[in-house]
């Protein structure tokens, strides 16, 4: 007998709702879930390759400990006393900062990678902190953290009101958004131009999204922050600036204005390779519209200038007036926020807390940059000790990284590593103790990340789709588990990390004049929170103190856990709507348009002016059926037109004697790689392009389908030196590389 149960999709950001047909225990099918107040039955091929993925026979079903150079299956039990006999004396013996943690991409598409990784930093203080962000979105996380005082206060194109769009860098057809959750983003972008909308598309490939656009400007890589600044400087040239009703939330316009003086249309236009007369055309025609929206994405963040190509996105919003109104850029308001506190200064928002000890990259964001990783293990030098031990969680950096073969080498010479991976893969082989988490579909999902980017406010829960499997342990379970091995409590009961938490966030709730539980007993709260574990009391809890909730019975129609339960498609909370000042924790109290650390980098963009490769570029690109390394072991998502290929134009190819199909040797500053051509007409002259996340080729992994064809690793060509210095992102896209066809 089938069956079928809801669930949220964990595969990409836009976290459709699916409606999953099972029989037995194995889901054998995916079908969008017409009824889901945010996706309406949108699904993509991921979405509906979810129980080939779910059930991949790949997937590690017990830990795996190292005895005597060798993985063995092992015991839950061995397993966790494995983790706790390697960290804990590294800790005791190097201090907290010896242990490394990487956090990867997966982790904010489950419920247990947004709950316990914080409160495994917290116990162990440790300074070595490496994400994903970095070679990734940390650009914007630093861009609005300056702007508005808050790293994580990103506002996002108002997709459903806009009457015009600008994205740079990004391909949401492929990607389906990123930094801006919307199901159905194609469908949103077909809709605005039905209703008389512009969509305008700056990219260095006429990619599927590009396709769609109005008008599509095919610039240089890299130089996307010099566009937007001479955007900015036509703006003010020709008098178009209207903050509007924005003005009183602003500081700093006519410090902005002199330091976009040098940034006219002519001198980027040397840069970029964008006419001037159309740098001019851009700028008007997004000042004219009615409302419109900047929207940038990983094309504009991992390149020299990211921070400024991220804060110039924010920047043309404000100055046209668009920033915090609909049909603009607006910020979410997700149903875990916390509660809205009355408007005025903050803390603000540093950056460079403390360096990490080789190179003395500054921290942003409590991070270091993973372009890093390899030389804080593998180099003595500096002060303080390397990296000795690895928590690894939800991450394959020998591929996401710049360099992997020299983090790959640098990984073996750990004292110990603990990897959180259902696979064992290019960087979890390495590990000393593998811990697997179930297939999702063992595995409640509530998305706390992506609700924050979402276009549309809403909330949705879905608890498990299939019991959990016998010798099996929710992932929740193991980071519970983990914290308390790497924090010297090894040994007890893992509920302890929830109440611990639980105990806490309210004990401080009840202290806040402004909070709705000011002034109650914590442990009458505590003991109102429902839920079938700790993870759902807590999930209780932050409903219930959130924007929407119901103080705990302060408002008897607000948000609880079980409400939400009562409502499988979902809750929507509305659409979005201007929020400032709230959102601002700058110390000024303002939008702080012109911050130092942004006024002190601009010297190099107008360096910058002068500057114009000749060479090949490489970029990377992304594909519908991607999501970094993660999907390539499962067959329906890979052959097809997701192939590891190097896209060349065909006046390049001709004159290198490149033709379709042949190898080519693609050499950068970190390596060199060989791949089959693939030329085309949809990317510019002088640009070639590998996709990322390619290159499952290495021994010992346990991933038989992406070992077939395993692509090439296009950041083995990167050598980790080239980085945004505000963010510490890694430079991916524009960088030199020299071609030689292969006999």
């Amino acid at each position: 007998m089938s069956r079928t149960a809801l669930r949220i999709c964990p595969l990409c950001e836009a976290t459709c709702g699916l409606t999953l047909t099972i029989e037995g225990t194995r889901v054998t099918k995916a079908r969008g879930d017409r009824d889901d107040v945010f996706s309406k039955g949108f699904i993509c091929p991921k979405g509906a390759s979810f129980g080939a993925a779910d059930g991949d026979p790949d997937r590690l079903r017990t830990p795996l400990v190292r005895e005597d150079g060798e993985l063995r299956e092992a015991t839950w039990d061995e397993a966790f006393d494995a983790v706790a006999a390697g960290l804990r004396p590294v800790v005791e013996e190097h201090g907290p900062h010896a242990v490394g943690v990487v956090l990867g991409n997966p982790n904010v598409h489950t419920m247990a990678g947004a709950l316990y990784p914080p409160v495994l930093l917290a116990g162990l203080r440790t300074h070595s902190l490496f994400t994903a962000s970095t070679v990734d979105q940390m650009p914007k996380h630093v861009s609005s953290g300056l702007l508005y005082g808050d790293a994580v206060a990103i506002p996002v194109p108002d997709l459903d009101r806009t009457d015009h769009l600008l994205l740079l860098g990004a391909n949401p057809l492929e990607s389906n958004g990123s930094l801006c959750t919307a199901p159905d983003f194609p469908g949103k972008l077909k809709a605005l131009k039905a209703r008389g909308g512009t969509l305008t598309v700056v990219d260095p490939r006429r990619t599927r999204t590009a396709k769609l656009a109005d008008r599509h400007v095919a610039i240089r890589p890299g130089t996307d922050a010099l566009l937007l600044a001479a955007m900015a400087y036509v703006l003010f040239e020709e008098r178009l600036v209207d903050l509007g009703e924005l003005a009183p939330h602003v500081q700093g316009v006519d410090e902005l204005a002199d330091a976009v003086r040098d940034f006219t249309p002519e001198a980027a236009s040397r840069s970029c390779d964008v006419p001037a007369d159309v740098i001019r055309e851009l700028a008007r025609e997004l000042a004219a519209a009615p409302t419109a929206a900047v929207y940038g994405r990983i094309g504009s963040c991992t390149v020299p200038h990211g921070t400024l190509a991220s804060w110039l996105v924010d920047v043309l919003n404000i100055l046209t007036g668009n920033l915090d109104r609909p049909g603009g850029a607006l910020f979410p308001l997700s149903a875990t926020d916390k509660a809205s506190r009355p408007a005025g200064p903050g803390r603000g928002f540093a950056l460079g807390r403390w360096h990490s000890r080789v190179s003395g990259h500054p921290e942003a964001k409590g991070e270091l940059p993973l372009s890093a990783l390899a030389e804080e293990i593998d180099t003595a030098t500096g002060e303080g000790s390397p990296v000795r031990a690895l928590i690894a969680v939800a991450t394959n950096p020998v591929l996401s990284a710049p360099d992997g073969d020299r983090l790959d080498k640098a990984l073996g010479s750990l004292d110990f590593m603990v990897s959180v991976d259902p696979y064992l893969n290019e960087t979890s082989r390495h590990a000393h103790v593998v811990l697997p988490p179930p297939p999702p579909s063992q595995a409640p999902h509530f998305d706390f990340a992506f609700n924050t980017f979402a276009v549309h406010n809403q909330v949705r829960y879905t608890r498990a789709a299939v019991p959990l499997e016998p010798g099996r342990m929710a992932e929740t379970e193991i980071l519970a588990r983990l914290v308390l091995a790497a924090t010297g409590m090894h040994g007890t009961d893992p509920a302890a990390v929830d109440t611990l938490v639980t105990d806490q966030t309210l004990g401080k709730a009840v202290t806040d004049p402004h909070a709705s539980v000011h002034g109650r007993d914590p442990g009458e709260l505590a003991a109102a929170l429902t839920g079938d574990s700790g993870p759902e009391r807590r999930l209780d809890m932050m409903l219930r103190l959130g924007p929407y909730g119901d103080g705990f019975g302060a408002r008897p129609d607000g948000l609880t856990l079980a409400k939400v339960l009562a409502h499988p498609h979902g809750i929507d909370l509305g659409p979005l709507g201007p929020r400032l000042p709230q959102p601002l924790k700058t110390r000024s109290g303002k939008v702080e348009l012109l911050p130092e650390p942004i006024a002190g980098d601009l010297p190099r963009l107008r360096e910058a002016l002068r500057e114009r490769s000749e060479g090949l570029v490489l970029i990377g690109r992304r594909h519908l059926r991607s999501n970094n390394s993660w999907l390539h072991n499962v067959p329906a998502l890979t052959g097809g037109t997701n192939r590891c290929t190097l896209h060349i134009h065909p006046e390049d190819a001709e004159r290198l004697g490149l033709t379709d199909g042949a190898p080519v040797r693609v050499r950068g500053a970190g390596g060199a790689v060989t791949a089959p051509v693939e030329v085309t007409d949809g990317i510019r002259r002088g640009v070639v392009s590998l996709p990322h996340g390619w290159g499952h080729d290495r021994p010992g992994t346990r991933m038989s389908h992406a070992a077939l064809d395993p692509g090439v690793n296009v950041n083995q060509l990167l050598d980790g030196s080239l980085l945004d210095p505000l963010s510490g992102n890694a430079v991916l896209n524009g960088v030199p590389v020299e071609l030689t066809r292969t006999s």
